[in-house]
């Protein structure tokens, strides 16, 4: 929770997680029938009025059509006017529940306008219509956080005696979390003119992220390719990945030098881009007290500074097992040297699984058995009701994610192809919506939105979950090995890669906030150097890879990547205690889906049984990492 952040700062944070942002608090971290029952080529991208309709998500459930959009629109217009008769009266308990009473029900309309213009928008990017309404829906958000900008400012004018007994009086039980929020951030406020101005730049604010968005999802294109039978093929966000898996190395070195090649030939503007949303954030952190951008970060989910440091050290001090696979990896493909396309590459000679979308679903289910019954059924409750869009089409948003708003079920936005990565995808952002589904059943619309600090454990133990259904249901030697290489993946991509991430956001903030300019230049070398420490010796590190940081959308979204290392690791304790204790672990568990925000993210972990505070969550992680590559090196004895 973070009682101070204006809405339009807010709101520049990714969609990728179910909860929508509170004017007062911070956000939490949301199909039926295959397309033909076959699987799409990469050239057979079909227009998003051509997709069938039972494989789109059902938004008139949000709103059954633009009329009542519009309509509510306009209430929130007339709804943010009212908010001026509080102004200078919040000196009494009375005054108070009525103001955020104001704020709530502002903060919910506001929150069903945003998400349904940019779920339509995110259906097709290019489209005009939902350009248009998205960026007036931000533009709303930025008038609301502006008519209560004065607020939080008003009621830390109080002498501390005085809102100490508001903190503790019955009238206002409902908020009292958020009023010890608001005296916690006591010493990063303005004063109601700095803070209504602060309100007006958010529109500035959301431009590097708007920018980037546009040119990485609509305008960028990649040129085609030859695929493995020498048949050009369109190169997409989407199919990149799949090229990558692709078992003739020369395809996935095409698609590689293909995707970086476009991006430096935008390195200048994307480079320019990122800049300025790290000069955004330091504006921030300045402003406001801050004695970093990584500390402002941190500080709304309460978070220690060390939880962050601990990461990036214990990772370093885990790298030799990074090796160790990397080192393993390359004696499976049997390359002289392993390039950094070779990372996806097949390790099991001609073996496939090919999972279509309904086979995604009902194997998903059974791995997620051991959470009980009720969760079984708000996951099918998801199937049937088409909460999920789930296949790729034309200048649709790339990647998953999993949004919504309170008061109605979640929506997961999927870019499904038939394999592994995308079952688990599935898995994975079902996950998400499962936790804001019992977080918003369970609590009132402020103590619901749980933090994005959270939002990854739920979805990454539904991975963790399935993946040792998977494991144990198997009996083919090539099926486990692919099933351990892909976990392994797991491990590499969401805990090491990330945690590299996490690393270069710090590099890049610590070098701007000490004067030096975010060239490309200097960003490509920090990012070089860091692959080479992070893949080790054994790794052929391409100069091409310099230029990834240029794609990797979640750096305008500052300092949020580690969570998924975090949560990886949280979710591995949890899947462990939930397998090894059953009931009594799968009750805490249950417990902590429907504590919301209701307190400290550290708290509601330590409640449910696992203590972030210390570096042993991920030291866990870290040996059933160790236990999955000794698992491979027995299975290639002798090879």
């Amino acid at each position: 929770m973070h009682p101070v952040k204006p809405l339009a700062l807010l709101l520049t944070v990714s969609v990728a997680v179910s909860s929508f942002w509170h004017p007062s608090l911070t956000a939490a971290a949301l199909s039926h029938i295959t397309f033909d029952q076959r699987r799409l080529s990469m050239s057979e991208i079909v227009k998003r009025a051509d997709a069938p309709v039972e494989n789109t998500w059902k938004l008139e459930d949000l709103f059954p059509n633009r009329k009542a959009w519009d309509q509510e629109y306009e209430e929130v217009k007339q709804l943010a006017k009212k908010a001026a008769q509080f102004q200078g009266k919040l000196n009494s308990a009375e005054a108070i529940g009525n103001c955020f009473k104001l704020e709530d029900e502002l903060s919910l309309k506001t929150e069903r306008v945003y998400v349904y213009a940019h779920l339509h928008h995110d259906e097709d990017t290019a489209e005009p219509t939902y350009q248009g309404l998205s960026q007036k829906a931000k533009k709303l958000g930025v008038e609301v956080s502006e008519s209560l900008s004065f607020v939080t400012p008003e009621i830390l004018a109080l002498p501390d005696h005085q809102l100490d007994a508001f903190i503790e009086d019955p009238k206002l039980s409902d908020y009292k979390f958020t009023l010890q929020e608001m005296k916690r951030e006591k010493a990063h406020i303005l004063g109601k003119t700095e803070e209504a101005l602060l309100a007006q730049v958010g529109n500035l604010a959301q431009a590097p992220q708007t920018i980037f968005g546009m040119l990485n999802n609509a305008d960028l294109k990649f040129p085609k390719i030859k695929d493995e039978h020498g048949k050009e093929v369109e190169l997409t966000h989407g199919s990149y990945i799949q090229f990558l898996e692709s078992p003739h190395r020369e395809v996935r070195e095409r698609a590689f030098k293909a995707v970086y090649d476009t991006y430096a030939k935008n390195k200048n503007t994307i480079a320019s881009t990122l800049s300025a949303n790290v000069n955004k954030n330091i504006f921030y952190s300045r402003v406001r007290k801050y004695p970093s951008v990584l500390e402002m970060s941190l500080y709304g989910d309460n978070i220690p500074k060390e939880v962050y440091t601990n990461l990036i050290d214990t990772i370093h001090e885990s790298l030799p097992l990074l090796h160790r696979y990397i080192k393993l990896r390359k004696k499976l493909l049997g390359v002289d040297e392993l390039h950094m396309y070779d990372l996806f590459a097949p390790l099991v000679d001609e073996y496939k699984m090919d999972i279509t979308y309904e086979d995604a679903k009902k194997q998903t289910k059974e791995g997620l058995k051991p959470l009980g019954e009720d969760y079984l059924a708000s996951l099918q409750k998801g199937y049937d009701e088409r909460w999920i869009d789930v296949y790729e089409n034309e200048n649709k948003r790339t990647g998953a994610y999993s949004w919504g708003a309170y008061g109605t079920h979640p929506y997961v936005l999927l870019n499904h192809k038939d394999n592994l990565n995308s079952m688990f995808t599935l898995a994975h952002e079902m996950g998400h919506a499962l936790h804001s589904y019992y977080s918003d059943n369970a609590l009132k619309y402020r103590d619901a939105q749980y933090t994005i600090f959270l939002a990854e454990v739920a979805s990454t133990t539904n991975e963790a979950l399935l993946m040792d259904y998977l494991l144990n249901k198997s009996t083919d030697p090539k099926e486990k090995m692919y099933l351990l290489t892909y976990y392994a993946d797991q491990f590499r991509t969401t805990v090491f890669r990330q945690t590299m991430f996490a690393e270069f956001e710090k590099i890049v903030h610590e070098r701007a906030e000490q004067g030096e300019s975010l060239t490309p230049q200097l960003l490509s070398e920090i990012y070089y150097d860091l692959n080479v420490k992070y893949h080790g010796p054994g790794m052929k590190v391409d100069k091409d890879i310099e230029m990834e940081w240029a794609r990797i959308p979640h750096f305008y979204n500052s300092f949020y990547v580690y969570k998924y290392a975090t949560g990886f690791s949280a979710a591995t304790s949890f899947s462990k205690q939930i397998l090894e204790e059953g009931q009594p672990a799968v009750d805490r568990y249950l417990g902590f889906l429907k504590s919301g925000g209701s307190d400290y993210s550290i708290n509601i972990l330590k409640k449910a049984g696992v203590d972030m505070s210390s570096p042993q969550p991920i030291r866990e992680a870290m040996s059933v990492f160790e236990e999955v590559i000794t698992e491979m090196e027995k299975l290639t004895e002798g090879k």
